[in-house]
């Protein structure tokens, strides 16, 4: 229980000592904002910092910090450093920047930053990367919520059509369509805060359980300071991509423009970037915490690890029939309302690469269609047992990551042109470069179903990462010269 209030303290701590060094390095100044300057009413509108703060937060916290947490809980607790030390040092720098640089330029989509500091080849890989992401992270957000109310309706004795899983997905894929569709300040900007709500209470519901539970001890890491996964798989790579949105996550890249288009000041950036991503730090440590004190390894790794039945099983343990509606409500919502925004910025990538003015109602529709389509494909195909949900993850997981990689190069290249401390991204940028690629040779679902072993990916990680450095300090010469 130690190590996990430490960890608590550290990341609160992190927000006020840390947030703030990154903040001060960027500079944050009194600029007119995009969206004072480009108020469109749809996606550029002024939102106060209170709703800008609970809409990044409930944009990127869906099933990422819970489930992925879960599933990272099957290391043991050595879990808890990564949550900790990766929320501060690369998942809230990577958010903070994501989301001012957008700020900087107009609120553009990740794809167009990245065109920007890092070059036009990588804008069109990063268009095709982005789009692609959030299509799986729309569909893995509209198939976990369906199947937790499935979940929910069937445990509670429901036999007609609300215990249907296909039902409730056709139900998110819809409402998906019409939050992705119209303002942003007409549906996200008036139900988050409620669902914020749900969130919030969801997460101290779970921590204060297993806190109080003597039934549950919540392991300490010196105790435990080794690889506890029951199948033995390696905690480099696999760990770090597993805990994506609970440490670093690329895809609130993709979240951040949402709200760089909304903020009346750059000095809000701090609480809405960088408090967002250390608020969704916190809840995946409770998650993995939970994980860690209610299972050992081998029965959550046989319950699926994180999945719709272990946070049902870990609520119902925790916080009783009551606690339990509270907590699945913020469980269902938060996927959801990643969800949405997943679908939105997927469209506005698209607006931003192919010029679609996005005012009108029929561009809006011209996207909307075919982004919700594949979504749709991939949804239904999961719920007729078509598509594996869990590969989904994988790749989701992996593109990920290798997306905040990226966003952290580009980052690294404005703060050398502002002339800035670069080093504040550098670190993280090199070190996501080492787990990406390392995880692409090991990765089932990549290089690994050829066989790749520990022996070839550990050290070509390493050299990929330094080869990385070593491009861009050359990149940075050639500029200087």
């Amino acid at each position: 229980m130690i190590s996990f209030i430490v960890c608590l303290l550290l990341l609160i701590g992190g927000y006020f000592v840390y947030g703030k060094i990154v903040a001060n390095t960027f500079g944050p100044d009194d600029r007119e904002t995009p969206a004072v300057r480009l108020n469109d009413g749809v996606d550029y509108v002024v939102l106060p910092q209170w709703k800008l703060f609970l809409v990044q937060l409930l944009n990127i916290a869906g099933l990422g910090p819970i489930f992925g947490a879960l599933s990272g809980a099957l290391w043991g607790p050595v879990v808890f450093l990564w949550i900790t030390f990766g929320t501060i040092f690369a998942g809230g720098v990577h958010d903070y920047f994501s989301g001012m640089l957008s700020e900087r330029n107009d609120g553009a989509s990740i794809s167009e930053i990245t065109g920007i500091y890092l070059g036009n080849g990588m804008k069109n890989v990063m268009r095709v990367f982005s789009v692609v992401l959030l299509v799986m992270v729309g569909t893995v957000f509209a198939v976990g919520p369906a199947g937790l109310i499935q979940l929910l309706f069937s445990n509670a004795g429901v036999t007609n059509v609300l215990s249907n899983k296909m039902f409730w997905l056709i139900v998110i894929l819809v409402y998906y369509f019409i939050a992705t569709f119209i303002s942003i300040d007409k549906i996200i900007g008036k139900i988050y805060p409620i669902f914020g709500i749900c969130l919030i209470i969801m997460a101290i519901g779970v921590g204060f359980g297993v806190l109080t539970n003597s039934n549950y001890v919540i392991p300490e890491i010196w105790s435990n300071f080794t690889n506890m996964h029951p199948s033995g798989t390696p905690i480099w790579s696999f760990m770090f991509i597993t805990v994506a949105c609970g440490a670093i996550s690329g895809f609130h890249a993709t979240q951040s423009p949402l709200m760089a288009r909304c903020m009346k000041s750059e000095r809000q950036g701090h609480t809405v970037f960088y408090g967002a991503m250390i608020s969704e730090g916190v809840i995946a440590l409770v998650w993995a915490a939970a994980g860690c004190a209610v299972y050992d390894g081998a029965t959550l790794l046989e319950m699926g690890g994180g999945c719709p039945a272990t946070v049902y099983d870990i609520c119902s343990k925790t916080m009783g029939p009551i606690g339990l509606v509270l907590a699945m409500l913020g469980v269902i919502a938060c996927p959801i309302t990643s969800g949405d925004t997943a679908f939105r910025s997927a469209r506005l990538v698209l607006a931003d690469w192919f010029k679609i003015d996005q005012k009108a109602w029929a561009n809006r529709l011209k996207l909307c269609i075919p982004v919700l389509g594949v979504g749709a494909v991939l949804g239904i195909g999961n719920a007729l047992g078509k598509i594996d949900y869990t590969i989904i993850w994988r790749y989701f997981s992996w593109t990920n990551q290798t997306l905040a990689m990226i966003v952290l190069w580009a980052a690294s290249m404005f703060l050398y042109l502002e002339k800035k401390n670069y080093w504040i991204t550098v670190v993280p940028a090199t070190f996501m470069s080492a787990v990406s690629i390392t995880y692409f040779m090991l990765g089932k679902e990549c290089l690994g179903a050829f066989g790749i072993t520990t022996t070839v990916a550990y050290p070509v990680g390493i050299i990929a990462a330094i080869l990385f450095l070593g491009l861009f300090i050359r990149a940075t010469k050639k500029k200087a010269a």
